[in-house]
């Protein structure tokens, strides 16, 4: 299965973050004596990131192992391996700790899930004919590139990373493929005003004593959205459940 762009962004972006962070410090250990250490919170800190990413690259699985066959096509460790970090970096994100018996049961359900989720709608896009414009696809690298101070950053993200720039255009036509297909074949009823008021009702009853949540009509755009996005991916999962009706799903691990 081809990658698509969302774990490949978050490779290089994760490049670029940590490069930044390092000419940071690099620039204030210039304005500091060489003398000075690190706290010991600091060392402990580091310490419990190290082992943390210890335990969750054990998660990890062979990149050319094969993961699962979906409709005779073999989807690879590598890829797995991508939705696996996102998974995790999700948990983290929501104060969880990903290496936990349960989470990793939990993690690795979602990825394999995910993956054979992604490929199936890719094989249907396919199927249907769905492709991505010489057009569209310099719109989104520029939007892309927009992420860097200038050409050359980007570009040394992008050999850091290990992706040429042919292999970031395949990419990027993928997902264009792939976010035509989900919006012009999955579709979904409008948010109405009750739905809209109704989740903006239970929102205002959990606000506390002391907090007085926005009017209703200044928050209306957000409340919209959101329900948007549920609505979609409410959709999009049932969708993936029909596909897999019809097709031949064999996971390996």
């Amino acid at each position: 299965m081809k990658k698509l762009m969302s774990a490949l962004l978050i490779t290089i972006m994760a490049i670029a973050l940590a490069a930044c962070g390092n000419g940071d410090k690099a620039k204030q250990s210039e304005d500091k004596p060489k003398t000075e250490e690190k706290s010991k919170d600091q060392q402990e800190q580091a310490k419990q990131m190290e082992e943390m990413q210890k335990k969750m690259d054990k998660q990890k699985v062979d990149k050319d192992k094969v993961v699962a066959v979906v409709n005779d096509e073999e989807l690879k460790g590598e890829d797995y391996n991508n939705i696996l970090t996102s998974s995790q970096m999700q948990l983290q994100q929501m104060g969880q700790d990903p290496t936990t018996k349960e989470a990793s049961k939990q993690i690795k359900k979602q990825t394999i899930d995910s993956l054979v989720g992604q490929t199936l709608l890719m094989q249907q896009a396919d199927k249907k004919g769905y492709k991505a414009s010489e057009e569209e696809i310099d719109k989104q690298l520029d939007q892309v590139k927009k992420q860097y101070k200038d050409e050359k950053e980007f570009e040394k993200a992008m050999k850091e990373a290990g992706f040429s720039m042919k292999e970031l255009r395949t990419q990027v036509a993928e997902n264009i493929k792939y976010t035509n297909y989900v919006e012009k074949e999955i579709k979904v009823d409008e948010v109405t005003e009750d739905e809209m008021k109704k989740f903006y009702d239970q929102f205002a009853s959990q606000q506390g004593k002391d907090q007085k949540a926005p009017k209703f009509e200044e928050v209306k755009p957000q409340i919209k959205q959101q329900l948007e996005q549920q609505k979609k991916q409410e959709k999009l999962v049932q969708h993936v459940e029909d596909l897999k009706k019809n097709a031949k799903v064999d996971v390996k691990i």
